[in-house]
């Protein structure tokens, strides 16, 4: 059966007290709406709709891939639902209806709660959870045979009712035709003036139909975000399940507690991490590395035995075998070739790096293109910025650039090349050649030292 999903993000999130919409607060690396819509399709949904209101076209220039539909203004969960009917005019089958705000929610899950919805022909389907403290949630009333009864929200509970501790998770499968045949009916005379989704089950109980209640394993799963005290607990979880993951597949995590990976980071086998170590977007770790300590790759690709500590890697590529650290800065658009030797405070940005070269400390290659088998020594510097334009270096293989050397760009250092050390290079240096510029030494036996 064919199943569609529409996301609540409409609200504004009061509680977070923030500029930005609630659902766009990233946990685990990303926006918890995102979360939302990928654990949405990971259950096998077709489409998804996502219902928008507070910061709307922030929500719109983050977020791709979904259909956004305009709450202008939010009345309600059942009024946030309709706004979304004429999206749903031509649909059949299931619609699957979440938060944007509950980041935790796993494809498992909602791929059971859709197969347990449809085996039931039921035309509906809520999502309950066993809550530790069910305090200001729904309850979820049974009959005696165990089968749904209805919803009491806590305000209206009673004294006995309140200890129930199986609570309506805010998630819900529906048959999408009967949902909005029954919408229209829904009324808001309620204390807020608002239109309640869960107002539909009466309805379509009413009307001879089943409602099922499905119970989450883990409650955790369900839970949504308000404040940003609950944002760090949910990103904790986030990544502590990600750690567990990462583990049951061959990685060593030292210290799970001082390690940070985000969800979409890929790490390969026997690849150990060091505490300390934060691992962003959508970095890919190849197998039998040593990370860490105290190590930040943000978007990185990073090859097989590779050991790094002590740095801050960017949107760049580092190959086979490579040794990083401590105390450097790979920028933007940098590729390292394999099993090079980077030392200490040394930064590369736009660069190529070639296999075997090494750039012991106390470098900046900025915009150079550098072969294979490359000693470059310690204070050289690509000088790449003239003030207005940036120019590139070239080095070709097996050169050797001397220690202190400034290499003034637009400038080719050719194969086998040497440049002495102390030399500020201007001009193009052929093949095998070695080059000289530094002003000879003059050592003056009698002088006036002023400051006497």
């Amino acid at each position: 059966m064919n199943l569609e999903t529409l996301i609540l993000a409409a609200g504004k999130g009061t509680r977070m007290k923030s500029k930005v919409p609630k659902v766009l607060h990233k946990v685990g690396g990303k926006p918890m709406l995102q979360h939302v819509i990928d654990a949405a399709k990971k259950a096998g949904s077709t489409r998804e709709v996502v219902v928008i209101g507070s910061g709307a076209e922030l929500v719109e220039k983050t977020i791709t891939g979904v259909e956004f539909v305009l709450q202008a203004e939010q009345l309600g969960t059942g009024h946030a639902v309709l706004a979304a009917e004429k999206n749903f005019a031509e649909s059949k089958g299931t619609v699957l209806i979440l938060c944007g705000d509950t980041p935790l929610l796993t494809g498992e899950l909602l791929k059971n709660l859709v197969a347990a919805h449809e085996a039931s022909n039921c035309a509906a389907t809520v999502l309950t959870a066993k809550m530790p403290d069910a305090t200001g949630y729904g309850r979820i009333i049974r009959d005696l045979d165990g089968s749904f009864e209805r919803i009491v929200e806590d305000k209206d509970a009673t004294d006995l009712e309140k200890k129930i501790d199986e609570v309506n998770a805010g998630v819900y499968c529906f048959d999408v035709q009967k949902l909005f045949g029954a919408l229209t009916k829904v009324k808001n005379d309620n204390a807020q003036g608002e239109y309640y989704l869960p107002d539909v089950l009466p309805i379509l109980m009413a009307e001879g139909e089943q409602i099922g209640a499905f119970k989450a394993q883990y409650a955790d799963e369900t839970l949504g975000i308000n404040s940003r005290i609950q944002l760090a607990a949910a990103d904790r979880a986030l990544r502590m399940r990600k750690e567990r993951e990462l583990m049951d597949s061959g990685v060593t995590i030292v210290d799970p507690n001082t390690t940070f990976i985000d969800c979409d980071v890929q790490i390969g086998q026997d690849t150990i991490i060091h505490p300390n170590t934060y691992l962003e977007g959508k970095t890919i770790i190849g197998e039998d590395c040593n990370i860490g300590p105290n190590i930040r790759f943000t978007d990185m690709v990073v090859g097989n035995r590779v050991t790094a500590q002590f740095s801050y890697c960017h949107e760049a590529e580092i190959c086979d075998g490579v040794t990083l650290g401590p105390y450097v800065h790979i920028r933007p658009g940098t590729t390292i070739g394999g099993n090079v030797k980077i030392g200490n405070f040394v930064e590369i940005k736009n660069s190529i790096i070639g296999d075997g070269t090494k750039l012991p400390h106390l470098q900046y290659i900025g915009d150079a293109d550098v072969g294979s088998g490359v000693n470059i020594g310690c204070g050289t510097v690509t000088c790449n910025y003239d003030g207005k334009r940036k120019f590139r270096t070239t080095i070709g293989d097996n050169a050797f650039i001397g220690c202190n050397t400034n290499l003034v760009a637009p400038v080719t250092v050719e194969e086998g090349a040497y440049i002495a050390a102390g030399s500020t290079i201007t001009k193009d240096v052929p093949k095998g050649n070695l080059a000289v510029a530094r002003a000879r030494q003059t050592n003056i036996e009698v002088w006036n030292d002023k400051r006497k």
